[in-house]
């Protein structure tokens, strides 16, 4: 085929602009491996005399990213907008109805509403394809589509929200509080406009729920994934953790197990010396592992306007070859509906308590841990600081259930101040 294909582009922020640069940058040598022209018709923003710092004089204009969905002298639709409703909901609706390809790098409008807009694609005989989606330029989806389809997969795990890793990996570096490097992320600009996005895992939980849902066959749940963000961990954490030979991540699993699909989106700890434990900044990584294949990690830029444009590019190209690839790799219709499992596997875990300076108290948390069905692998303590002690302790395998009453316990001895912090220490 040497018809062009026509892009329309809804939204002209970071990513947007960063897909017109590449197809200004880049047109012979897209061309070439697409096997065809690739060009921009028109393109969607709010105010058409703002200054992005490139020449959009030769493209339509709609400041409304409805009717530039349903242009028809546009072949595949870009949403780059953002949001999981609005907008960027009805435009992509609209761009499916007028028999559109989507390309999109909205996470979590696919997290909420993915498999109503792949049935509705499929239906039309339209392809959505979002690998911008999933953690930046790591072509993740493209793995498991493609490179991993003839795998089961067992696991899929890793660190998705670069400004988290960011974060956590500053307060090591410099030895700094959680609520100065916070800070210091929002003057680079780093978190989103609602930092609970990032910091409340939420944000990381949608690029789950995507992995999973190709994973493993199942309809996108969202709904399903627990989630647990990193306002709660200390720099007494990094430090202790440090010494056991552990690092501190927010990390996403997702496992079909006995029990269902787990999906978790947590602070936890990996081994220090782990392809995970040695991430650092605002860097992504993805462990994928198939029965077949084994172990494959994949690491690289998770966000920013190169890597992101980079990821869209790739999706349009592949469109433009013919590719036809139903939205989660399987026909939509075909996807089960997943069973969320009631609770997560065994594993050890940390615990820091602050123990009270009292003869016995050690023996107490002892025999409250032993009732709870936990028991101890490794555990040091600290000087005093006053009158309180920190002390680690590193369980062997145990449920969530039984930490939980444990925790539970050892703030009834009278022995400990404070809440305990309780972090499952993840197998890499």
């Amino acid at each position: 085929m040497t018809d062009p294909l026509r892009l329309g582009i809804a939204g002209l922020g970071t990513v947007g602009i960063g897909v017109v640069k590449i197809v200004q940058r880049h047109a012979d040598l897209i061309a070439k491996r697409a096997g065809r022209p690739v060009e921009i018709t028109a393109v969607s923003a709010r105010d058409p005399n703002k200054d992005r710092g490139v020449d959009l004089s030769a493209y339509a204009w709609e400041t409304d990213p409805v009717a530039l969905a349903r242009r028809g002298d546009i072949d595949v639709f870009i949403e780059v907008m953002g949001g999981h409703d609005g907008p960027a909901k009805a435009a992509t609706e609209a761009a499916i109805a007028a028999g559109h390809d989507v390309v999109s790098a909205n996470k979590a409008l696919l997290a909420h509403s993915g498999q109503a807009l792949a049935e509705a694609a499929e239906a039309a005989g339209a392809v959505i394809r979002f690998e911008a989606a999933v953690a930046g330029g790591i072509p993740v989806i493209k793995a498991l589509t493609e490179g991993l389809a003839a795998n089961r997969i067992t696991r899929v795990m890793g660190v998705m929200n670069g400004t988290c890793n960011y974060i956590l990996t500053r307060m090591e570096s410099a030895g700094l509080p959680y609520e100065t490097v916070f800070e210091e992320a929002r003057a680079l600009g780093y978190l989103e406009a609602d930092p609970t996005l990032d910091i409340g895992g939420i944000d990381a939980g949608h690029k789950l729920s995507l992995l999973a849902a190709i994973a493993f066959g199942t309809k996108v749940s969202f709904d399903a994934v627990a989630l647990e963000g990193i306002d709660r961990i200390s720099i007494d954490d990094i430090r202790r953790a440090g010494d056991m030979g552990y690092r501190i991540k927010l990390l996403g699993v997702a496992q079909q197990t006995g029990r269902g699909l787990e999906q978790r989106m947590s602070p936890c700890l990996v081994p220090a010396d782990s392809p995970l434990g040695q991430l650092q900044g605002g860097t992504n990584m993805v462990v994928l592992e198939g029965d077949s294949v084994g172990q494959i990690v994949l690491r690289g830029a998770g966000a920013g306007e190169g890597p992101t444009a980079s990821a869209v590019m790739a999706d349009v190209i592949e469109i433009a070859r013919g590719s036809r690839m139903s939205t989660f790799g399987q026909p939509a219709t075909s996807l089960s509906q997943p069973v969320a499992a009631n609770a997560s596997g065994a594993a050890a875990y940390y615990l820091r308590l602050e123990l009270i300076d009292k003869p016995g108290a050690l023996a107490k948390i002892a025999s409250v841990l032993g009732d709870a069905g936990v028991s101890i692998s490794r555990m040091r303590q600290y000087g005093h600081e006053d009158t309180t002690a920190p002390v680690l302790i590193v369980t062997h395998k145990t449920t969530p259930d039984a930490i939980a009453t444990a925790c539970e316990g050892v703030m009834g001895t009278g022995v400990v101040t404070g809440k305990p912090v309780a972090l499952r220490i993840e197998q890499v």
